[in-house]
């Protein structure tokens, strides 16, 4: 009997990585080893969604899968990229070939990954690619899964839209230049419940921080419309024991 292909899933903590890895693990193709999530250094948070390491955690846990973590500091692309040539090279070195991404239409960013996978001799997946985002988010919802609002740019969205749970009322009243996923950037999520969890994320909503524009790594979503964002409004959700 062949043994699956291995492969590292590229983990946000976000919708998009829960649908993703929910498709992932259902369809069996491939074994994954390990989730990797990109974290800052200075703040101990998720890159770009600013999530508290502790949450982040306790979901991989909840998921059962060890958790790999790449730290920044500058936030530069080229830190980036080092960090994760040493956490990929060691994968490698034991036999893991692939990386799963959640990513569903951005050309470039699609592009990015791939070029720097091929420089270690690895393969990217994107298992929603081109998935309709308006389904992919419907489809979210029905199976079950919640997740709230932990980031948001201000660019299409005010203040009001952060810290708030994504349902089909949520989805309903978005803007129409706004990507049911949030694809572009619009929004990020934690998922704190659903079928890929053992049990569900304990948190609280505290406090939403405004931070102006700062050059971001090509790790997470990309932003199209870097001229008409001037910065985003985070919720800060607190662990519960």
């Amino acid at each position: 009997m062949n043994e699956k292909p291995k492969a590292i899933f590229s983990w946000s903590g976000g919708k998009d990585s829960s649908y993703c890895l929910d498709q992932v693990l259902n369809d069996g193709q491939y074994e994954v080893c390990y989730l990797l999530t990109t974290l800052n250094h200075n703040f101990k948070r998720v890159s770009m969604h600013g999530v508290r390491e502790g949450l982040l955690d306790v979901q991989a846990a909840s998921i059962g899968l060890p958790l790999l973590k790449a730290w920044v500091k500058e936030g530069t692309n080229e830190e980036y990229e080092r960090q994760m040539e040493a956490i990929l090279l060691q994968a490698k070195s034991e036999g893991i070939e692939y990386v799963i991404f959640g990513d569903i239409f951005l050309e470039d960013l699609r592009a990015y990954r791939e070029n720097n996978l091929a420089k270690v001799g690895m393969k990217a997946v994107f298992p929603l690619w081109k998935m309709d985002t308006a389904q992919l988010i419907n489809s979210f919802i029905a199976k079950g899964f919640k997740t709230v609002t932990c980031c948001v740019n201000d660019a299409y969205l005010n203040e009001s839209w952060v810290g708030i749970d994504i349902d089909k009322p949520f989805v309903e009243r978005l803007p129409s230049q706004v990507d049911p996923c949030g694809e572009n950037g619009e929004f990020h999520t934690f998922c704190y419940q659903g079928p890929i969890f053992k049990t569900a994320i304990n948190f609280t909503i505290g406090e939403k921080i405004y931070k102006p524009l700062e050059i971001k790594i090509a790790d997470d979503d990309v932003c199209t419309s870097a001229a008409q964002t001037k910065g985003f409004w985070f919720c800060d959700l607190l662990p519960v024991e």
